[in-house]
């Protein structure tokens, strides 16, 4: 009897949180459809005009600059999180990987705020003196969501690695193979599934930052053509613009919103089919 309550206590618990999330996609999708279904969704996809003020609304320049903006950071997130992972699992000494994989851990349990304000004050700079322009830029933005999510890409990546059957490394070391070659032709290949996943999870969590991209990113309503332009990523202009929006602008934020919520969804979805087990 008592089993039964607690078995019935948390499956209300699951359900309630499946409930949360279609109640906040009803909310988002009810607010923002009727505004597409007004202005048309070409041109609400597919238009570089965004001016509330006089009916405009084409978030084109928020759509390019939040998928430059996460490709780039998952790039660079995945070649050096990758790399850790690799290093964690075969290489690295076992007193390195108590001191290393705490620390790593704790970069998620960085506000996003304080990465803003070191690229504000650190990296924002660096890129005005060495490539020129104002520092604001898509570059900016991308390494700092690259740094954030290290924590991710890692994690994944060195569960994916030690999930990996012990036989299969045994196997190849007694064939000849180095500790390179079984961890690259060997364990990787193996490990790919979880990896893949690692890299989609990451972008998932490049695409929904939102205050580090504020600080860093310049914010320009252009279509960014070179990675040290400023860019205004689709979570930036809801969050810039949501404080004073009404009426259709508000909607047009809601209707910002609803495309970012597929772009999720799409990539959440990925990782599910990527990670289920094949049969």
């Amino acid at each position: 009897m008592r089993e039964k309550l607690i078995e019935r206590g948390l499956l209300l618990v699951a359900l309630s949180a499946v409930a949360t999330i279609f109640i906040i996609a009803y909310f988002i999708f009810r607010e923002g459809v009727p505004l597409v279904a007004k202005v048309g969704v070409w041109d609400f996809i597919a238009s570089a005009q965004w001016a509330p003020g006089k009916g405009r609304f084409g978030i084109l320049p928020m759509i390019v600059g939040s998928l430059e903006v996460t490709v780039l950071a998952v790039i660079i997130g995945a070649t050096l999180g990758l790399s850790c992972a690799m290093f964690l699992a075969e290489f690295a000494p076992r007193w390195s990987v108590r001191v290393l994989k705490p620390m790593i851990e704790l970069l998620a349990g960085i506000p996003s705020v304080v990465y803003g304000f070191i690229g504000v004050v650190v990296l924002v700079p660096m890129i005005r003196r060495a490539f020129g322009g104002p520092g604001f830029s898509v570059l900016a933005s991308a390494i700092i969501l690259g740094i954030m999510t290290l924590p991710t890409v890692i994690a994944i990546s060195l569960d994916a690695l030690h999930a990996v059957p012990p036989l299969y490394k045994e196997g190849s070391l007694a064939l000849g193979a180095t500790r390179w070659q079984t961890l690259y032709r060997v364990q990787l290949p193996a490990a790919r599934s979880g990896i893949i996943a690692a890299f989609i999870l990451g972008m998932g969590r490049a695409i929904g930052e939102t205050m580090a991209v504020i600080m860093v990113a310049g914010n320009a309503l252009t279509l960014p053509t070179s990675l040290l332009q400023p860019v205004r990523t689709l979570t930036a202009n809801i969050a810039l613009e949501m404080g004073y929006a009404s009426g259709d602008h508000q909607a047009a934020l809601f209707a910002t919103g609803m495309v970012l919520f597929i772009i999720i969804a799409i990539l959440n979805t990925i990782a599910l089919a990527v990670t289920r087990p094949r049969t």
